[in-house]
């Protein structure tokens, strides 16, 4: 993933537009659809924005909501779709604002990103420079909010897609977000998909965020400007289908149809099958 610290202005002003795209694509909801479930393991729509929610508050340094006692009280470590302690923490915030109905939690995701879009207009240059802790490790407070807007951008596509609903992928928040994704590719190529040293790995993609990768493995695997010989594999795909399967959301087999492969077609699929590395 790139290193670079993003503009304060520039990435702050994504966030914004994307927490209140984020907040349109649920403004119209029923209760029960708050509560249909998305591609998450155990999580609905409601569960979706509360994790939000918790995160933008944890940022704020809110404190953890106080549980209703008459709710049954449920160990979350034992829920088969939590694996480590981040985990954990989300589903301790998701059982604490689930007593809340929908229209309530939308209000409270409006108020918090609110909250965080005045929080980051009074940061200076050093704050935003500041080295802090993130899902990534330690990284400067700037590179860290790039982690908000991909992570808040790709549960956008989760709401829509369990709403069945199209929402825009592309356009400067996407391509922002999406940097999270090919930041991280080559590295999962290698790493998850076995792809061996000497591999030319060629990526077509369609869709909102077209382009062409290509990613060479020479000892480590990295991106480089065109092949002096043919791929050794081709991949095509929807730039949205490869953002859901290195988000985990679906599979590859349920999409050959919709990926191309050319050349070592053993390989492609081997590649496709092992995306997934977003936690």
């Amino acid at each position: 993933m790139s290193t670079d610290t993003p503009d304060r202005a520039e990435l702050s002003a994504l966030l914004s537009e994307q927490w209140a795209s984020n907040a349109a694509l649920v403004r119209d909801l029923d209760e029960n659809t708050w509560r249909a479930p998305s591609p998450l393991p155990g999580w609905t729509v409601f569960d979706v924005l509360a994790h939000l929610v918790a995160i933008e508050s944890w940022l704020l340094g809110e404190p953890l909501p106080a549980r209703d006692p008459a709710r049954e009280k449920i160990d979350v470590t034992t829920l088969p779709h939590v694996r480590n302690e981040f985990g954990v923490q989300n589903e301790i915030w998701l059982e604490r604002l689930r007593p809340l109905t929908g229209e309530a939690l939308l209000a409270r995701f409006e108020e918090v990103t609110d909250a965080r879009r005045t929080a980051l207009a009074k940061m200076d240059e050093q704050q935003w420079n500041e080295p802090t802790a993130s899902p990534i490790g330690q990284v400067p407070y700037g590179r860290f909010m790039r982690v908000r807007l991909f992570d808040c951008w790709l549960h956008e596509l989760d709401i829509a897609d369990a709403l069945d609903r199209t929402v825009a992928e592309g356009g400067p928040r996407g391509d922002a977000a999406f940097g999270e994704i090919t930041g991280g590719l080559p590295r999962v190529l290698v790493k998850l998909g076995g792809a061996p040293d000497g591999s030319r790995i060629r990526f077509e993609l369609t869709g909102p965020l077209a382009r062409t990768l290509d990613i060479a493995v020479q000892g480590r695997a990295r991106y480089v400007d065109g092949f002096d010989e043919p791929p050794t594999v081709t991949l095509g795909l929807d730039s949205g289908l490869l953002a859901r399967l290195c988000g985990g959301r679906t599979t590859a087999d349920t999409h050959l149809d919709d990926i191309t492969l050319g050349g070592d077609e053993e390989l492609g699929l081997r590649l496709v099958r092992n995306l997934a590395f977003t936690i």
